[in-house]
This record gives C-alpha cells, structure tokens and sequence, in this order.
C-alpha cells in the first residue's frame, strides 16, 4: 500500500495542475479581447506577448536558487494563488500599465510555479516507484480545456473579462491553498532518510549542463510543435486548407482532447514499455502529424494530421522532466533533482518563444504548407536523443507500486 500521505500529495498536486491549466488556458484564449480591452496595438502586442515567457523562463531560474532555502511546495503553495490574482488583474485592469504590470506578474508567478510544481511531481514519481507523472499533465490538459471551454463560453455570452475571470479565481484560488496542505517535498525513494534526501544539495549547484543539453533540446523542440499548433491550426485550416471559420476553431480542441487522452494513458505505456520506447513512438507519431498536416489536400486530412500531434507531443514533455529529475537525483540527490527541473523548465518557454515567430517567417517567406516540415524535422530529431531516457521507465513487471525503487529508473543513462 502507498503511504496515505503520498495519496493525499498526489492529489493535491494533480489539482494544482489542472488549476494552472485552467489560468494559463483563460489567458491565452482571450487575447483578442485584452487587446481590445486595453487599446493595445497589433505592433505592441507580440511584445505584450513575449514579455510572458521571457519573465517566466527568468523566475524558473531563480526557483532554482530559491528552493535551495524553502521547500518548493511553499514556493508552489504562493505562486499559485499569485497567477491567479494576476488573471484577475488582466480582466480588471483600466490601463495599459496595469495590465503590462499583471501580465508581468502572471509571467513571474507562472515560471515559479511550472518549475515547483514538476520538482514535486518528479519527487512523488520517485516515491511511487511507477510513472505517474504523465497523469499530472494530464490534469493540466483537462484544466486547459475547462479554462479554454470558459473562455468561449464568456466570448459567446459577451461577459467582461472581468466578469470571465474573478469567478474562476474566487472558487480556485482557496481550493488551491486548502489543497496545498497536503503537498509532499522530497518524498523518500527507497526508505532514504532526511540527510540522505538533503545530502546533494551542492551537487545540485554543480550539475553540467552538458548533461541536461539533450533533454533541454527535446523539451524545446516539443514546445515549438505544441505552439505550432496553439497558435497557428485555426489559420492553417482556414486560410490554407480551405476550411470555414467555425471549422477552424476545431483543431486546436481536438488536439487538446488527444493530449489529454494520451497523458491519461500514458502512464500504462511506460510501465508496459518503458521511456525510451514511448519518447521514440510519440516523436513518430508527432511527426507523422506534421507531414498529414503540411500535405493535407483538405480540411479532413488536416483534422487526422492535428489528432495525430495531440498524441504524439503529449508524452514527451512529461517524461523529458522525469528524465532529468532522474538525473539530478543520482548526482545531487533531491536538490539535484530541483535544479535539474527548474533549468530544463526554461527551455520550455524558450520553445513557445521560438515555434510561433518561425513558423509566421517561413509562413510569409515561402508557404505555410513547408512551414510545417521544419517543427516535422525537429521534433524527429527526438528520435535520435531518446536512448538518453534509457533508465527512466516504470517497468517493474509486477504493477505495483514500490517504494524502494526510483519512479525514474535506478539504471545509468546514456548521453
């Protein structure tokens, strides 16, 4: 049986995935309608944009260096509620300065809380001896369709944004902090005590990067295809593919819909097969979407190309943080394991920052059409890297879950 205690953290945390899906979801959904809200210009507004990630990806860094004095729960515990009351802001807002400095905020508070919230998720996996780690992206695919299914509800209604917003941080944002009670730190892998967790705490300062670089190149590449399909399928299957305006409002919710059911599934695919062979067929499959996309002769064959991305892309991300939290778990132990999350979390939004932008310029100097051969081409490139996930499997034979054994594999890697 799993320690109650480890249930309960599960839990929580599962609920604060969905919970950053829902916030991060109701933002990027209405964007047309912050634009309009605030007067912002179509010239101003890619840096409105940009701003988000770029503060992101700055405070995962600094919850590196942060957790090395609090523990990350505490950090997740406050920057939850924090993205929250920054929605809420956005929606409330009566100038520009305000909502550059609530998107700001929202910026800040989402890479602390990415960054935490995968340091406890690959801490718990390490407890469970099993993969559980794609179950908690997919609470978060299920909150980004909850926020994104809001979201059009408040579009359709006509609500103001504040309108839109402060419920959904009313009823979150105490449910966030009850269930943070029970987040769990440095759950123990294999009986270890608290000096043993604590006792790699320099080694976590000291990791190379050189060892992460094949996992912070996989988790890029696997944003620059998620943002392809984010911020470019409703264009693509109206203006390329011939579709009509409500048709192009599809892909992006059937490839949200697949994301979730791959996560959902995902789990039993790696303890059944292990890492190695899950990255390797979810980059195929990822691929193989790309290319129905880019040749498609219609909307229909676009829609198979967008199912086929949701259930590629879906399993990397996970597993690309359990890989690395692996890694810094055998070289520093737990702190090792939050340092190597909090530095493979900035190339997430490295990813996001670079798919949109790349595909508009190939869009614009040559065809949509090629321009999805290149994310095509980079996410296969994970085809190649995925022997360094070698160890990080739940294959332990016997489906239960073990305590003694590292979620991510007590095997070496191959870099």
């Amino acid at each position: 049986m799993t320690d109650p205690r480890m249930r309960h953290g599960r839990a929580a945390l599962a609920f604060s995935f969905l919970v950053q899906g829902v916030a991060f979801a109701l933002l990027v959904t209405r964007i047309p309608a912050i634009q309009d809200r605030y007067g912002i210009s179509d010239a101003l507004l890619p840096a409105f944009l940009a701003a988000v990630p770029v503060l992101a990806g700055v405070a995962s860094g600094a919850t590196e260096r942060l957790v090395r004095r609090v523990a990350p729960s505490l950090v997740l515990r406050w920057a939850q509620p924090v993205v929250l009351l920054a929605l809420l802001a956005v929606g409330i807002g009566q100038g520009m300065a305000q909502v550059a400095l609530a998107l700001a905020v929202f910026g800040l508070a989402v890479g602390a809380l990415d960054a935490s919230m995968n340091m406890l998720g690959v801490s718990l996996q390490r407890a469970y001896g099993r993969s559980i780690m794609l179950g908690f992206h997919a609470a978060y695919s299920l909150g980004g369709i909850a926020g994104a299914s809001l979201a059009w509800l408040g579009a359709h209604s006509g609500w103001a944004l504040g309108v839109a917003y402060a419920p959904v941080a009313g009823v979150l944002l105490p449910l966030a902090l009850a269930g943070s009670r029970w987040y769990v730190d440095a759950a123990p892998a294999g009986g270890a005590g608290p000096g043993e967790e604590g006792s790699g705490a320099r080694g976590g300062r000291g990791m190379a990067f050189a060892v992460l670089l094949p996992f912070c190149l996989v988790m890029s590449f696997a944003y620059i295809g998620d943002s392809t399909v984010s911020n470019w399928s409703a264009k693509y299957l109206q203006d390329v593919l011939g579709g009509s305006e409500q048709a192009a409002t599809v892909p992006y919710n059937v490839y949200m819909v697949m994301t979730l059911l791959g996560r959902t599934l995902g789990d039993l695919g790696m303890r059944r097969f292990g890492a190695v062979a899950v990255v390797r067929a979810g980059a195929v499959v990822a691929a193989a979407g790309f290319a129905l996309v880019a040749g498609a002769p219609g909307v229909p064959a676009g829609m198979a190309g967008f199912t086929l991305l949701g259930l590629g892309l879906c399993v990397i991300v996970p597993q690309t943080f359990a890989a690395a939290g692996r890694i810094g778990f055998e070289q520093g132990g737990s702190a090792g394991s939050d340092a190597a999350v909090a530095r493979l979390n900035v190339f997430n939004y490295v990813g996001f920052l670079v798919g949109s932008p790349l595909v508009g310029v190939i869009g614009d100097a040559w065809s949509y059409r090629g321009a999805m051969l290149v994310p095509m081409a980079l996410v296969l490139v994970t085809v190649g890297y995925a022997r360094s996930f070698e160890g990080t499997g739940g294959r332990y034979g016997d489906g239960h879950e073990r305590a003694r054994a590292a979620d991510v594999g007590r095997g070496g890697h191959r870099l």
